[in-house]
């Protein structure tokens, strides 16, 4: 059993649905997980060593969430030294075209840039329209945003357009890679359950 800490970024909620699915996946073969908002460990002492480590967040006006970008950079010697994979969250990633793709992968970049952190895998994940929890202004903007892609104009209704299922195979392959006998490396983290845990049905526009 692998001990594996699970970190993210998140706006509206959506984010934090899909880390507590991938940890959910992970705890489900018999690897120990704690999964943690990057906002509680700001100024945290990481208290474990981990075996494995996932990063994620959500996109927002071209940036993951600062949150996550200081956990990366302050957690580098980590990452750089167990198993670890970064999720991309947002809209673009529910496109299929090549102009989207090369969206996506430029955001990525530009995080990469930032961090100095070169994730051994990086999953694009399609976000969500959550126009329930956004603010008047925030929700006419994510409406000229959804009818320019063709998408639900209707804002009495969430729209969730993650693939779950790829969510779940992002995790147990992640997790297959801990499955033998994994080198420990020391890291931080609070004790698991301690911060706050969104659902997956608290969905963000990216998340």
């Amino acid at each position: 059993m692998a001990k594996i800490l699970v970190v993210y970024g998140t706006t509206e909620g959506h984010t934090a649905g899909i880390a507590q699915r991938i940890g959910a996946v992970m705890r489900d073969v018999g690897h120990e997980v704690h999964v943690r908002d990057s906002g509680d460990l700001r100024k945290a002492t990481l208290e474990h060593a981990y075996d494995g480590v996932v990063v994620g967040g959500s996109v927002h006006a071209g940036e993951h969430q600062r949150s996550v970008r200081e956990f990366v950079r302050q957690h580098r010697d980590l990452l750089d030294r167990v198993p670890s994979a970064f999720f991309s969250v947002s809209l673009t990633a529910a496109e299929p075209d090549e102009d989207a793709r090369r969206d996506v992968q430029a955001v990525v970049d530009r995080f990469v840039q930032e961090t100095g952190w070169q994730p051994r895998h990086v999953e694009p994940i399609a976000g969500a329209l959550v126009y329930s929890q956004y603010n008047i202004f925030v929700r006419h903007v994510m409406k000229l945003i959804a009818k320019s892609h063709g998408r639900s104009t209707d804002t009495s209704q969430d729209r969730d357009y993650t693939d779950w299922e790829a969510v779940e195979r992002f995790a147990r392959a992640f997790a297959g890679e801990l499955g033998g006998s994994p080198e420990r490396a020391g890291g931080s983290a609070p004790s698991p359950g301690s911060g706050r845990r969104d659902e997956p049905d608290a969905a963000g526009a990216d998340g």
